[in-house]
């Protein structure tokens, strides 16, 4: 398949299995605390992953460590137990459209650490999604009250996604997506994701109940498309494409995510509906010929 034509579609199937991510952590949290969702959403991704990482084991990036370890804590942990932590504040719509920052995150990183060029649209753009984000903050929803906290949590995960497309595009395109996915979850990120599911609390509550055995239905739903399967495209679409391109998906991903909201009984006021519509419009506004010029520089780099 041409890879002009597969970018396409893969970003389609990660906006559908992403957007849908959402959905799932909050009815996981039904039935998990945010720290157990975040650890076995994790542990469930390594051990389906853990025989084809020992297959490859012999192509290791050890010289590649570090960077290795930069991409999977900032892409594939810390991000898996600040969005359930945000959610039981924020409804799943709101934290996917937060999510659609990262583009935003993608070119001041760009900035500050490839030394690119920043457009002036590139500019009004932030600074326009930048408006949307605080109104979406100060905004009172159906449950009420100041929601600060959530969102910085929820923009603290955004810029982790964002580090980690960066670093993998930069230092680890020469490993292939299914191999770096294999070796982040089984060999980098298994034993921290155990660790956590015990002091979780997670091995002294479980018992086979149908209440955690459904959790363990969302949460392997979860782990499964919206962790293993979902990386391994996106470690794909970042070979053949760009970080700007790969965060384009956060675009669409809104917009699953709250129609699975609105199913699910979510309402959103005229303000979070506003601070929304401004979050993509700036998002939009950046997207132009001229903002691509980061994408270029962090390849050549």
């Amino acid at each position: 398949m041409r890879p002009e034509k597969e970018k396409w579609i893969l970003l389609i199937l990660l906006s559908l299995i992403w957007g849908s991510s959402f959905i799932l952590i909050k009815k996981s949290l039904e039935h998990y605390n945010p720290f157990e969702v975040g650890a076995l959403r994790v542990l469930i991704a390594g051990i389906i992953l853990l025989p084809y990482a020992i297959l490859k084991i012999k192509l290791f990036p050890r010289k590649l460590l570090k960077w290795l370890i930069l991409a999977a804590v900032t892409g594939n942990f810390i991000p898996m137990f600040l969005f359930p932590i945000a959610e039981t504040k924020v409804s799943s719509s709101i934290a996917g459209i937060i999510n659609s920052m990262m583009p935003i995150f993608i070119i001041i990183l760009g900035l500050l650490i490839w030394k690119t060029e920043t457009s002036k649209r590139q500019l009004i753009g932030v600074f326009i999604s930048f408006t949307g984000t605080c109104i979406l903050t100060f905004a009172t929803g159906e449950t009420g009250g100041f929601k600060l906290w959530p969102i910085l949590l929820l923009l603290v995960a955004t810029l982790c996604y964002a580090i980690s497309m960066t670093t993998v595009k930069a230092k680890l395109q020469s490993i292939s997506a299914k191999v770096l996915s294999a070796f982040v979850f089984s060999f980098v990120l298994f034993l921290p994701s155990l660790i956590a599911l015990f002091f979780a609390g997670f091995f002294g509550e479980f018992s086979f109940d149908k209440n955690h055995l459904e959790g363990i239905g969302y949460v392997s739903l979860l782990s499964v498309f919206g962790t293993g399967l979902a990386m391994m495209l996106n470690y794909r679409l970042m070979n053949i494409s760009t970080p700007l391109f790969a965060s384009t998906v956060t675009l669409l991903m809104p917009i699953v995510a709250v129609m699975w909201g609105i199913l699910d009984g979510e309402k959103l006021s005229f303000f979070q509906f506003i601070g929304g519509l401004i979050i993509i419009s700036g998002l939009i506004f950046l997207r132009t010929k001229k903002a691509k010029i980061i994408s270029t520089e962090i390849q050549d780099n």
